[in-house]
């Protein structure tokens, strides 16, 4: 097998053997939360990892805002153990390219009536921007409670308008 032509060029031209050049700019990290509705959330669950996809908000200072029912395992994983990841992918989204942010936080499930109904209210233009006082209707149940997530810095990110041929190839 012949070794990969490693010359120098634009990213992406002749090889994505290094992406660093295709990272997402923190100044575009707005557009792509704001673009897509649904992320993955990963926490600990009985010490082991696991997943689940959800709608979110993030706020302006970057903190994402999760609502779900107390006793499901993204809320039980959280009360365990507060470290999480989220990974929001441009998929689905309409945006051109495809791009890609992980990040590190720590979460907190919130309980108080005041914070989860703030939190829903939040989410529904978002979610349900035809009818967002249906959807709080929907939300507004008694086991409700929301997740607070607060990253603590960016693992990975990845924006292929960045590379040569959008990372297929070309120029």
């Amino acid at each position: 097998m012949a070794e990969p032509d490693l010359a120098p060029g634009r990213p992406g031209e002749k090889h994505i053997e290094n992406l660093a050049a295709a990272r997402m700019a923190v100044s575009d990290q707005r557009e792509l939360w704001d673009a897509q509705t649904e992320c993955v959330l990963t926490f600990l669950q009985d010490g082991e990892p696991t997943a689940v996809v959800m709608s979110y908000r993030v706020d302006d200072d970057g903190t994402f805002w999760f609502a779900t029912v107390e006793g499901r395992r993204q809320v039980r994983g959280v009360d365990g153990d507060p470290r999480v990841a989220v990974v929001v992918s441009s998929t689905g989204s309409g945006l051109s390219g495809r791009r890609m942010v992980a990040l590190r936080g720590r979460a907190t499930v919130h309980r108080d009536r005041a914070v989860v109904m703030a939190a829903v209210e939040g989410l529904a233009p978002r979610l349900a921007p035809e009818d967002p006082a249906a959807f709080v209707r929907l939300l507004d149940s008694p086991n409700r409670v929301v997740i607070e997530v607060v990253p603590t810095r960016v693992t990975a990110s990845h924006d292929s308008r960045r590379l040569a041929g959008d990372g297929r190839g070309g120029s």
